[in-house]
């Protein structure tokens, strides 16, 4: 597993814009930016639907002005799927990147194998990058939902 101190690793994110489909390279997404990066294990979700992505929607305008430049969903779903789920819950401020074959996740050591849910998906997590290296990292323990959440990551900002 990733950890504080490390850089992201190489990889490609997907997203769906108003001029089409993108793909992010994660060197140039994190490049000499402050960047709140959270996942969730799959879009459309209870706890995901109901807290996690709705907190930070919420708290977007705080995190942003306590100095984040990017704040992004990362999940592993399709990209039509994350700008969907984007849409529904309001999320204008928040980069709904699609991870759709896992391979980030993967990359970070943070996948879990949920079996019937949908196979390899993102462990619930968030964490802050400052030019591509990760200063914090909050990793939910299975079926909790306090490290990840946006209160706990503005606490975090507020403090560094």
């Amino acid at each position: 597993m990733i950890k504080k101190g490390q850089t992201i690793p190489t990889a490609a994110l997907s997203e769906l814009g108003v001029e089409g489909m993108v793909t992010h390279n994660t060197d140039e997404l994190f490049t000499n930016k402050r960047v709140v990066l959270f996942a969730v294990p799959g879009a459309f979700t209870p706890t995901c639907s109901e807290a996690h992505l709705p907190g930070y929607v919420v708290l977007a305008d705080e995190i942003k002005a306590a100095g984040v430049d990017i704040i992004a969903c990362v999940s592993v779903n399709d990209a039509f799927v994350m700008q969907a789920w984007g849409e529904a819950q309001n999320a204008t401020e928040i980069m709904m990147l699609a991870d759709g074959d896992a391979s980030f996740t993967k990359a970070l050591g943070l996948e879990m194998d949920t079996a019937t849910f949908g196979g390899i998906r993102s462990q619930r997590y968030a964490m802050i990058i400052e030019d591509g290296v990760v200063t914090q990292l909050n990793v939910e323990e299975p079926k909790q939902f306090e490290a990840s959440k946006a209160e706990t990551i503005l606490a975090a900002l507020k403090l560094s």
